[in-house]
């Protein structure tokens, strides 16, 4: 029975996986057809990059036993989000465009190193040992990167630069491999997923708090768009000699007024 659950919640966060790993695609669209990053930061998608690179390599069977699952979903995540990342390249501002490169660097640097390290100098267990605690740590890392998304949202009132589906799939994957990692009694699954979980809440209450906010933020500016547009076909500037502008007295101008007569005659026609 245990291993029964164990499968299906491999196969269950190996789905939403997928879905978390996709639903950036939004956003990107909105990145290609702007031809602009925004305020939109690809810190979070390297250090995912990363994060999949390891648990992959974690994964493998050379490394960890009844892992596959795991294997299979991070080594696609990890092709996903180095589109991604390629997509920021392209698009992003020279300054954050030097920095992202930076980033990535890191990244193949530091996946280099442990891949190398435990090939040539470690054995079974203390492979594992050493694979799994960097997976961990940067998985930790990978799921703490929205961070700086949520700070944004709390300082602005807006969850435009926090996607939903983003947030409710972070909240899935990380509770289904939580689950996983505890029903497989791998702790290096386990406790970073959980980690993950959590923040995936948080999200989705700030989320929930700030969605409003914004609701009534484009409910307030259409209204002041309504004014701004002088409520076409009225004319509110002041009467003149008493006389009420309209349209039978009067030319429409541009925006809805109209040129009132004075002294009884009629408007002049150019």
């Amino acid at each position: 029975m245990t291993k029964t659950l164990h499968s299906v919640f491999g196969i269950f966060g190996d789905l939403t996986g997928l879905f978390l790993f996709l639903a950036p695609t939004i956003t990107f669209k909105r990145i290609i057809l702007n031809k602009s990053t925004e305020q939109f930061s690809g810190i979070p998608y390297s250090m995912t990059m990363l994060n999949c690179a390891l648990s992959a390599w974690y994964g493998l069977p050379f490394v960890s036993s009844n892992n596959i699952l795991v294997s299979a979903l991070n080594g696609t995540g990890a092709g996903i989000e180095a589109i991604y990342v390629l997509i920021f390249l392209i698009y992003a501002p020279k300054k954050e465009k030097l920095k992202l490169l930076g980033i990535f660097t890191f990244v193949l640097t530091v996946f280099c190193t442990i891949a190398f390290i435990s090939i040539f100098a470690l054995h079974r267990q203390k492979r594992k040992i050493f694979c799994g605690l960097a997976a961990a740590i940067f998985s930790v890392i990978m799921y703490g990167s929205p961070l700086s998304a949520m700070r944004l949202v709390i300082r602005t009132r807006s969850v435009e630069y926090m996607p939903f589906f983003l947030s409710l799939f972070s909240f899935l994957c990380g509770t289904s491999w939580f689950i996983f990692g505890l029903l497989g009694k791998d702790l290096f699954v386990a406790i970073p997923n959980g980690v993950g979980g959590g923040l995936g809440i948080l999200q989705l209450i700030l989320y929930a708090i700030y969605y409003k906010d914004k609701a009534k933020l484009q409910n307030s500016t259409k209204d002041e768009s309504s004014l701004e547009m002088g409520f076409a076909g009225r004319d509110h500037r002041p009467r003149i000699d008493g006389q009420k502008p309209s349209s039978e007295n009067g030319e429409m101008q541009p925006g809805g007024g109209h040129r009132s007569s004075i002294d009884g005659q009629k408007p002049l026609r150019s």
